[in-house]
């Protein structure tokens, strides 16, 4: 356009136009959109909950889209077939052993050699800070301040219920009326049931000085994922109960209980649906702890699991937090023998498991000792004995009556060691023992060696001896009346060696013998002068904690023994074997 020409208006026209036509097409967009949302929210009101990711916080949740997971897992496995072809973690018996950590060194019991305190697990449970020896206030029912007990209820509602996503879930109601109809479970028929069964009896137990155990009778819904335990309660029910349990009993030692997984125990009339309902009872325990030392693999969690289990003859399902695999592979063996079905790795299962009774923990007393007054069923540690030789085929229920058959040649066990706690004149106690008439058999205890291969070994004989360590565990498969005998090192260790060898073997049918060395037997004195306080007042050192104890008296000493001296203790283990 030349200056000072006019516009072509012909141009203008047009282009208002256009801009007619786009306001128009906006317009005719938004009145859409806003049509289409009002038809939404008149019809569907439940839509404008949910997320962009389709998720919504179950204490938000209508209940109109409370739905139920679908279990897409496939048939369970054992945990033998879980890892075939795999290498199992195995701890050297003289491997010291904390929780989930294998470390180099000494096999000793994190606490065989400790002093009763609240830390071992040995003593009454400590004051609280009003000097009240009780329940603390997070162990006790409506111990919570108000705002964490509301806080605790806000979580548990994040754990009702489960809400659908494109690519995980689906309704499925109908399949789940015909599960609970063939497994024979009428959720009705519990709830009119369950205040009869579990009456005002409270879920848990925090009494006992070494385990707190729960236990339910009745609608119990056990959720994984959100690591709950849910009793069901009726309508009308006043019950309003939140327990924290740690299924591990370890009761007060914190560092080892710090590695466990913490459950939630409540009563509830809301919770997820049940994906998979089981017409068994159901024990819960952990294997983390201490396991991988023998000691604490059998007074952690075979005698306690035993003691808990063995009421109900195999038919019962174990649900594992904290699952060590390699343990299971090790002692598949007595676990078969206590349940019948395939464990469940509380860790990686999504489902909500739903059960007429629920365990949660497991009974354990004194260490490795069973206390048939309170005892389920009131069973004993010769029960337990029984039950060791029972799962491994052991054929031999009794020791050798000598005055029966005078020419059975008496055998005898001694438990080698190889790093610590060793017998400097091993060559000479076993000429001695020859000589008085005993076939010697000569092995170590090492907890790497095939299971069943040494519990055979140990059945057939009649007399054990050993050191003072977790080799002596291997009494467990010991016949009846055969003899123990414990080696104590020196530095004032005889009560905690009767403690957790001598009380339990002869609680278990066994005879048993104590010989305490004297400074002469002791590898010390080739560490420190005769005439040290270490030799004049052993006791005084405990005061310096376990880590002296088991560094001093433990992992520091060998043991000469005094043949003349020891002599009359196997002459009268022969003399039992006489009687």
């Amino acid at each position: 356009m030349k200056a000072g020409e006019r516009p072509n208006s012909k141009l203008l026209r047009g282009g208002g136009r256009q801009e007619s036509r786009r306001f128009r097409m906006l317009a005719i967009v938004v009145g859409f959109f806003i049509v289409s949302l009002t038809f939404v929210l008149v019809s569907k009101p439940d839509a404008i909950l949910f997320g962009l990711n389709g998720k919504l916080p179950a204490d938000q949740a209508p209940a109109s889209i409370l739905i139920q997971q679908k279990v897409n897992t496939p048939a369970q496995k054992t945990s033998t077939d879980a890892i075939i072809g795999g290498d199992p973690k195995v701890v050297d018996d003289e491997t010291y052993v904390k929780p989930k950590e294998i470390r180099g060194g000494e096999e000793e019991d994190h606490r065989v050699l400790s002093e009763p305190d609240p830390a071992s697990g040995m003593a009454e449970p400590a004051a609280n800070k009003d000097g009240d020896a009780r329940k603390s206030s997070d162990e006790t029912l409506g111990g919570e301040r108000k705002d964490e007990a509301e806080e605790e209820r806000d979580e548990e509602k994040h754990a009702k219920v489960t809400l659908p996503t494109v690519s995980n879930y689906t309704i499925h109601d109908a399949e789940d009326a015909e599960n609970a109809k063939q497994e024979g479970l009428s959720l009705s028929n519990v709830q009119q049931e369950q205040q009869q069964q579990q009456g005002s009896k409270p879920l848990c137990d925090f009494s006992n000085f070494r385990a707190n155990v729960c236990e339910m009778r009745g609608d119990v819904r056990v959720h994984p994922k959100a690591t709950s335990v849910l009793f069901m309660e009726p309508e009308g029910s006043q019950r309003d109960e939140v327990w924290k349990i740690k299924p591990y009993p370890r009761k007060g030692d914190e560092f080892c209980l710090s590695h466990i997984t913490e459950l939630t125990v409540k009563s509830s009339k809301v919770a997820a649906e049940c994906t998979r309902y089981h017409d068994v009872p159901v024990v819960i325990f952990s294997l983390t702890g201490y396991t991988g030392n023998l000691f604490h693999d059998f007074t952690d969690v075979i005698v306690p699991l035993f003691t808990t289990a063995s009421q109900f003859d195999g038919e019962v399902q174990f649900l594992i937090t904290d699952m060590a695999l390699w343990w299971t592979i090790k002692y598949h063996t007595l676990l078969q023998k206590l349940s019948k079905y395939p464990l469940i790795d509380f860790s990686k299962d999504d489902q909500v498991h739903c059960f007429k009774h629920a365990i949660v923990g497991t009974h354990a007393y004194m260490e490795f000792t069973i206390d048939a007054t309170k005892s389920p069923n009131g069973v004993t540690m010769v029960d337990f004995n029984r039950f060791m030789r029972s799962a491994y085929s052991l054929p031999k229920a009794a020791a050798a009556a000598l005055g029966e058959s005078p020419r059975v040649k008496p055998r005898l066990l001694i438990i080698k060691r190889h790093r610590t706690r060793m017998f400097l004149n091993l060559e000479e106690i076993i000429g001695m023992a020859e000589e008085l008439g005993f076939e010697v058999v000569i092995d170590e205890a090492n907890v790497s060696s095939d299971i069943n291969g040494f519990a055979k070994l140990v059945n057939s004989v009649d007399v054990m001896m050993g050191v003072h360590g977790a080799g002596l565990t291997n009494c467990v498969f010991l016949p009846q009346n055969a003899t123990l005998i414990q080696i104590v090192p020196f530095g004032g260790l005889d009560w905690i060696s009767r403690t957790d060898f001598g009380n339990p073997s002869e609680m278990m049918g066994l005879r048993y013998k104590q010989y305490a060395i004297t400074v002469d037997e002791s590898s010390l004195t080739d560490h420190y002068p005769r005439d040290h306080k270490i030799f004049k007042d052993p006791i005084s050192f405990h005061k310096r904690g376990f880590e002296f104890i088991r560094r001093t008296f433990m992992d520091k000493q060998n043991v000469r023994l005094d043949c003349k001296r020891f002599r009359p203790v196997l002459l009268e283990a022969l003399d039992n074997l006489n009687q």
